[in-house]
């Protein structure tokens, strides 16, 4: 049985990782950290939770607990990682971050995007990037593994085989992509409120946002070459999903695309290609680990559409960090994620 730390549980992606652990035969969490929630019962926050961990609280980070474990993952905002995870790693502990700490390679370039040093220079070389779909070898035998984030999950899925098959334009890629509120996190945020987000849809950070220079990497380490992307991402009215309409160009019409995504991800368990024709919808992978993908050629001319969608708590954060969490133990890759989408 694996010993499990949570730090930073109050959360989204925190209480997500909860539900999904609950039903997990090999894990139990021994910790789950908050400081301004310290001493408050899991249940009375998550009442969905009564009957799984009524007898856990929060506490305020404890190294001498949390060294015990044998993975701690982290579902905290950005910098909190970088000053705990070297005295974890010494401890033996394996640590699966769930927020940007480690996702960059280049430590000037995080600077950059998130508006302060990067505290942890020493640890980026052997962060491995959590995709399994492209990373699955290196996540069996990591230390440090950084979950990808929900728009470059998507988007990533979603380009993989024409930039692996080297047929399309890599310079001149786009990704338009939708995400519901939850995206956001729970702080109290006045773009979050129910009375601005309902029966509304907005565009924002086209000039960039933090996930674009996140996307460009794992896309150039794909493709072997540089990448050209405009990513422009949107705020929509539901509280969970994501649905990334990526184009691309062709640079020839003989390759059958259909049959290209489905031999790719033909032993992925969580991607799943539609039949041709069809339009994946995000209610179809509520709550699940999957990412739902279809191909289109409009007009069967040189673009291509991909149409890629997944749940942002779960494949997009919580789900995927469970997923590298199996895989690096050496469990069933699919055990805790067999769940099926809520619909309606």
């Amino acid at each position: 049985m694996l010993k499990v730390g949570i730090v930073g549980g109050t959360g989204y992606t925190g209480v997500e990782l909860l539900r999904l652990l609950a039903n997990h035969t090999q894990a139990e969490i021994v910790a789950i950290t908050s400081r301004s929630e310290e001493g408050i019962q899991i249940v009375d926050m998550y009442p969905n939770l009564r009957g799984y961990y009524d007898n856990l609280a929060f506490s305020a980070p404890d190294m001498k607990i949390l060294g015990k474990c044998d993975v701690v993952f982290f579902a905290t905002p950005h910098g909190v990682a970088h000053s705990m995870a070297g005295e974890l790693l010494a401890s033996g502990t394996k640590i699966i971050d769930l927020s940007a700490d480690f996702r960059l390679k280049d430590a000037e370039e995080w600077s950059k995007w998130y508006g302060q040093p990067h505290g942890a220079k020493e640890l980026l070389a052997e962060a491995v990037y959590g995709l399994p779909e492209v990373n699955r070898e290196k996540i069996k035998t990591a230390r440090l593994i950084a979950v990808p984030g929900c728009y470059p999950t998507a988007t990533q899925l979603g380009f993989l085989p024409l930039l692996e098959a080297n047929i399309t334009n890599p310079l001149h890629l786009i990704a338009d992509c939708k995400s519901g509120v939850s995206g956001a996190g729970r702080n109290a945020k006045i773009g979050s409120l129910f009375c601005e987000a309902t029966e509304n849809i907005m565009a924002y950070s086209v000039k960039g946002h933090r996930h674009l220079p996140e996307i460009k990497q794992g896309l150039e380490m794909i493709a072997q070459q540089p990448v050209g992307l405009t990513f422009v991402p949107h705020l929509v009215p539901m509280i969970r999903g994501i649905q990334a309409t990526l184009y691309a160009t062709v640079k020839n019409h003989f390759t059958d695309l259909q049959e290209l995504y489905q031999q790719r991800y033909a032993d992925e368990p969580f991607v799943d290609v539609l039949p041709a024709g069809t339009h994946p919808q995000t209610r179809s992978v509520k709550g699940t680990n999957v990412c739902r993908i279809a191909i289109h050629r409009p007009q069967h001319g040189d673009l291509v559409v991909v149409l890629s969608v997944i749940d942002n708590l779960v494949k997009g954060a919580s789900g995927q960090a469970i997923q590298n969490m199996n895989i690096l133990f050496g469990l069933d890759e699919t055990m805790g994620l067999t769940n099926i989408a809520l619909m309606p």
